[in-house]
C-alpha cells in the first residue's frame, strides 16, 4: 500500500457495519474485490479503514478500482487513444498505475506536464489540453517534447505558431452539453465557422491542423450527445478539406459519469455511441481518436471520510436540523454548487431512524452549504463526532481543495 495523509486530528476510523466492510482486502487483479454496485464502497477501502488512522477530512483512493475502469473503458472502445484528464486527481499513484496501462496524459498547465515527465511519461503520450494558456508555457512544453496542442481563438493560434513552431494544432469547437449535470459550455470551444478558419490558418501559420476536439460536458447522462457533437465535427472536416487541409484527428472529450445520486449508463453505451456516430460521419475514414475521461477513471474509486462537527437547529417553521461537517465547498466539495453533483452518503447509523437536513460545511462562509434544497435525509442518532463516508469522491476533490481557508489544512488524500 502506499499512503500520504496530510493534515490535522489524526483518528482510526470504523466502519464495520457499512455494507462491503467484512470482505477481505483486495489481493489479486484490478476486477477482483469490487464494490458491489457502481459507486458503491470499495471492500478495499472499507477493509483498509477498519484500522487506518487517518486525518479527518481525507480521501481515499482504491487505485485498483482506478485501473479497472481504465481497462473498462479501453476494452469498451478500443479503437480510441485515452488520455486520462490529469485534473480530475493528480495523484502519483494513479498517474503511475495508469501510465503502466498504456494511458496518455491530457494536462491542463505546464505543472500537470512535469507531473507526467517526472513519472517517466514519454511526452509523446501527453497533450497540451487547455485553450486558455501562456506563451511561456507553450514554449516550455514544446522544449520539453509536447507536441500536440489545444486552441480555440486565433491569438492562442498565434501564440502557438511563436512558441511551438510545427507543432500538431486541434481546435475545440462549441457543442451544446444538455444532459450535463457540471456543464462545460461558454468558456471554452469556437462556433464551427470560426474553428474552419482557425485551422486554415494554423497551416499557413506553420502549424499541423490536426483535428477537431469538443467536450458535451462533465458527468453527461446522455451519450446521446456525442452524435450530435461528432455531426459537427464531421461538417469542419469536409469543409477544410476544400482548403487541402486533410486532418487526422477527432478528440470526442471526456464526460463519462461517475455513480452519484442515481445510477447512469454503462460505458459500453458511451462508447457504442461513439463508435457509431463515428461511423455515420465518418464512412470509410480512418482516424485517430481521442477520449480524455476524468471524473470516470476516478470518480468511484474514492470515498472522503469526514466527521459531523455540529448538529443543529434554526428554529422557527423550518423543522431540519442542520449537519455540519469538517469538509465543505472550500475543501474539495465545490461541485456542490448549485447541488449539481449530489454525493451519496454513508454514516454507522444508516438502517435506523432518518429525517430531513441541511448539510453544511464547516467556514465562516455563508455559501459553504452544500445541500439545502436537495432532500437529504439522515439518520436522528447522528451526532457530533461521528464519521460518515461520501461515496465517489475521488475526482476534483482535492484539485478543489483550498490550501488553507479559515486555517483549515487541504484535504488529505491516501493511494491503496
Amino acid at each position: 500500500m502506499l499512503a500520504s495523509a496530510r493534515g490535522a486530528r489524526a483518528r482510526k476510523i470504523r466502519f464495520d457495519s457499512l455494507p462491503g466492510t467484512n470482505e477481505a482486502p483486495a489481493t489479486t487483479a484490478a476486477t477482483a474485490n469490487t464494490p458491489a454496485e457502481r459507486g458503491g464502497l470499495s471492500p478495499r477501502i472499507a477493509e483498509y479503514l477498519k484500522t487506518a488512522t487517518l486525518p479527518s477530512p481525507c480521501l481515499v483512493v482504491d487505485v485498483d478500482l482506478v485501473a479497472r475502469n481504465y481497462d473498462d473503458l479501453a476494452t469498451a472502445l478500443p479503437e480510441a487513444q485515452v488520455f486520462y484528464a490529469v485534473k480530475a486527481n493528480p495523484a502519483d499513484q494513479i498517474l503511475s498505475r495508469l501510465a503502466g496501462r498504456g494511458s496518455s496524459f491530457d494536462t491542463a498547465s505546464i505543472g500537470e506536464i512535469d507531473m507526467c515527465l517526472r513519472l517517466g511519461v514519454d511526452p509523446a503520450r501527453i497533450s497540451f489540453g487547455n485553450t486558455i494558456k501562456k506563451q511561456r508555457d507553450i514554449a516550455a512544453a514544446h522544449a520539453r517534447g509536447v507536441s500536440l496542442f489545444a486552441f480555440d481563438s486565433e491569438e492562442e493560434l498565434r501564440k502557438l505558431a511563436d512558441a511551438a513552431p510545427g507543432a500538431r494544432v486541434f481546435c475545440r469547437i462549441l457543442v451544446d452539453s444538455e444532459g450535463a449535470e457540471w456543464p462545460l459550455s461558454r468558456k471554452f470551444g469556437c462556433e464551427r465557422p470560426m474553428a474552419e478558419d482557425l485551422l486554415v490558418q494554423a497551416r499557413d501559420l506553420g502549424l499541423v491542423p490536426w483535428g477537431v476536439s469538443f467536450h458535451v460536458g462533465s458527468q453527461q447522462t446522455r451519450h446521446d450527445q456525442f452524435d450530435v457533437a461528432i455531426g459537427q465535427a464531421g461538417e469542419v472536416f469536409r469543409n477544410v478539406a476544400a482548403h487541402d487541409i486533410d486532418l487526422q484527428m477527432i478528440n470526442v472529450g471526456g464526460g463519462f459519469p461517475s455513480r452519484y445520486h442515481s445510477d447512469v449508463p454503462k460505458i459500453s453505451d458511451y462508447a457504442g455511441a461513439i463508435r457509431n456516430a463515428i461511423r455515420r460521419h465518418f464512412p470509410g475514414r480512418t482516424l485517430d481518436i481521442i477520449v480524455e475521461p476524468g471524473r470516470y477513471i476516478v470518480g468511484d474509486a474514492g470515498v472522503i471520510q469526514a466527521e459531523v462537527v455540529l448538529v443543529s437547529h434554526k428554529g422557527g417553521n423550518d423543522p431540519r436540523r442542520w449537519v455540519y461537517l469538517d469538509i465543505g465547498k472550500f475543501h474539495g466539495l465545490i461541485e456542490t454548487m448549485d447541488e449539481a453533483i449530489r454525493y451519496r452518503i454513508l454514516t454507522s447509523h444508516d438502517g435506523s431512524e432518518a429525517a430531513p437536513v441541511v448539510l453544511a460545511g464547516p467556514t465562516c462562509d455563508s455559501a459553504d452549504i452544500l445541500y439545502e434544497k436537495a432532500d437529504y435525509r439522515l439518520p436522528t442518532a447522528l451526532k457530533a463526532g461521528d464519521r460518515v463516508l461520501i461515496l465517489s469522491t475521488g475526482a476534483y476533490t482535492t484539485t478543489y481543495s483550498s490550501i488553507a481557508f479559515n486555517g483549515l489544512p487541504p484535504l488529505a488524500s491516501v493511494c491503496i
